[in-house]
């Protein structure tokens, strides 16, 4: 005949373990929000400027956040800087629970606006 079986006693949930978020997750999260900080700056129209690119340093709860990014010219690079740092450190805190002291911005290429049709040919006036 077999012993009865008990059910172990509850853990509480601080006793049960930690959670650990990896760097590379934190980066993605930076840089989706970075993505959409410069998309709403941008409204509707897209520039084929490639995604931003984020790296992440987490140190405890602390995440050092690096942005890469192509930027439109001539426009308010400040404003649009100002709307990556605020949403990317948002949104890392909100979803990683993480302390955002620092989010730095590296503007790695500005994107003039086209200059006109692309037509393939050209009249020249004597």
């Amino acid at each position: 005949m077999s012993a009865p079986r008990t059910t172990p006693p509850r853990v509480a949930a601080a006793d049960r373990g930690t959670t650990r978020i990896a760097d590379r997750v934190v980066a993605k999260i930076a840089a989706q929000a970075a993505r959409e900080a410069l998309a709403a700056q941008r409204g509707a129209r897209s520039t084929g400027a490639p995604p931003p690119h984020a790296v992440v340093t987490v140190h405890h709860d602390i995440a050092r956040v690096r942005v890469s990014l192509e930027l439109d010219y001539p426009s308010d690079l400040a404003a649009q800087c100002a709307a990556v740092r605020s949403l990317v450190a948002d949104r890392v805190e909100a979803y990683a629970a993480m302390a955002v002291p620092e989010v730095d911005i590296d503007v790695e290429h500005l994107h003039a606006p086209p200059t006109g049709p692309a037509t393939g040919r050209v009249r020249r006036l004597r």
